[in-house]
């Protein structure tokens, strides 16, 4: 496996997760970021964004991270990774996978029913379609390469969960029943990344759902995060009575509900969540912060 070199633009939150789960399978790794005091891993190979040309040359896989223009990116395109480096990435010589990460997003409103990565895309929000329109531009270079859309649900884990949100005083039980929300835990997402990058395909485009196996209200969340830290949930309020103070980003996920199946995606990749629901997300994070403080 030494001779794989992944290439990870943008080692973010769930970039640094794939990172460190690929240098412990014997994977070669380089990363991208724009930052101009960026974080130092060890054992990866950090390289300005501008300066990408070489690694994408190089690289057998590669796992792009970046949202599009208007998600938080730069520039005026469809995404910033092929507005700069397409021509690159389509003429690499050992490059056998791309993986974009995406968003359940695409699907769009469903009433509360569920979707599954048959599900034809439908995004009812200005996010959505950025991020659909992004997936058509990864998968033009399926005819050369493999290419896996990640369609990723709410992540959440260490660091970055309700449960951080209820100590810093943040937390909200906001309840509007029936409103489902799917969510992954950072970590499952990681797996099965290097699932996808492991399996040999022949060039295709595929859809990966990565969403775990239980759906829940918002409220049921914070419910069970304040019984894990032992204190009262944070008061109900109805939706109604709090859309009016929501920013147009935090709105726009209330205004859509979905269910989203990940089972073809699992049976695809060989895999079972380690996290299956937000319940042994919470717990598991929990019960790191406790190994670490206790060690620290």
């Amino acid at each position: 496996m030494t001779s794989s070199r992944l290439l990870i633009v943008g080692l973010g939150y769930t970039g640094l997760a794939v990172a460190c789960l690929a240098l412990g399978e014997g994977f070669e790794v380089a990363a991208t970021t724009r930052s101009p005091h960026p974080r130092r891993v060890p054992g990866v190979r950090m390289l300005p964004f501008g300066a990408a040309g070489a690694e994408i040359a190089a690289a057998t896989h590669l796992f792009s991270t970046a949202p599009p223009p208007g998600d938080g990116a730069k520039g005026v395109g469809v995404d910033p990774v092929l507005d700069a480096y397409g021509a690159a990435i389509a003429a690499a010589p050992a490059l056998r996978w791309a993986g974009y990460c995406s968003s359940t997003a695409v699907y769009g409103h469903h009433g509360g029913g569920w979707v599954d990565e048959t599900t034809e895309p439908a995004p009812t929000q200005e996010r959505g379609r950025r991020r659909l329109a992004a997936e058509r531009a990864w998968a033009s270079l399926s005819g050369r390469i493999a290419v896996d859309l990640l369609r990723i649900a709410g992540i959440y884990g260490p660091g970055h969960s309700v449960l951080d949100d209820l100590r810093d005083g943040r937390g909200r039980r906001i309840v509007r029943p029936g409103q489902m929300f799917s969510r992954i835990h950072r970590d499952d997402i990681a797996r099965a990344t290097l699932a996808a990058v492991r399996q040999e395909r022949a060039p295709c485009v595929r859809v990966l759902n990565l969403a775990d196996d239980e759906p829940a209200e918002s409220a049921a969340v914070a419910e069970e995060a304040a019984r894990l830290l032992g204190v009262d949930p944070p008061p109900a309020v109805p939706y109604a009575e709090i859309e009016s103070s929501l920013g147009p980003m935090a709105r726009s996920f209330w205004q859509e509900n979905r269910r989203v199946s990940s089972a073809a995606t699992k049976a695809a990749l060989g895999i079972t969540w380690h996290y299956p629901s937000y319940r042994e997300g919470l717990r598991a994070i929990l019960a790191t912060e406790i190994e670490d403080s206790a060690t620290d």
